[in-house]
């Protein structure tokens, strides 16, 4: 299940259907680019995400902003700062798991930036976001796990056609440029 923040700016995820690239000039909306998956675009993809880790318990996915993920992550966490994915296991809320896995929140705020910084959609980083919320929720742990869970990522989205994950975008070095020769 996919729910959004009523925080969020409505131009971000109103879809018409007479919406097009044109029909944004001039009237200060947001571009198409920038607009928000539909939720049930959003939810096929949760679904082949859930799939491909065999994850058959149900997730809920919160898009929200900044604002409301520093506060679940200062309050669950202890970090005062925005992050871009939060996941709740249901093992750590409730005792019966099969009917849900958890929950995943998701600043779009932050989807927005990373995506641009890695050159591709919002709609691309809310799906890399979700299949690591998504990944966590079926047990696996990128702090303590040595790999095993950036080699999943790395694999599923391969299969599910996504570009980098955010566990190798992380784990990479910093380029340093090399200082030319005389």
């Amino acid at each position: 299940m996919i729910l959004l923040d009523p925080d969020l700016d409505p131009k971000m995820w109103s879809h018409s259907r007479t919406s097009s690239p044109r029909s944004t000039r001039g009237r200060g909306a947001v571009p198409c680019a920038e607009r928000l998956p539909t939720p049930r675009t959003l939810a096929r993809f949760l679904t082949q995400a859930r799939n491909a880790v065999s994850l058959r318990s149900q997730v809920t996915v919160l898009l929200t902003t900044d604002e409301a993920i520093r506060d679940l992550n200062q309050r669950f966490r202890g970090k005062n700062r925005p992050t871009d994915v939060l996941t709740f296991p249901a093992a750590a809320l409730i005792q019966n798991q099969e009917e849900s896995a958890g929950d995943i929140a998701i600043s779009v705020d932050t989807a927005r930036r990373q995506g641009t910084a890695c050159g591709h959609s919002l709609g691309v980083e809310l799906k890399i976001l979700m299949l690591h919320g998504v990944l966590h929720l079926a047990g696996y742990d990128h702090e303590t796990d040595r790999g095993q869970m950036r080699r999943r990522e790395r694999q599923l989205r391969e299969q599910l056609g996504l570009p980098a994950g955010l566990i190798e975008r992380t784990q990479r070095k910093p380029v340093t440029k090399r200082s030319a020769r005389p």
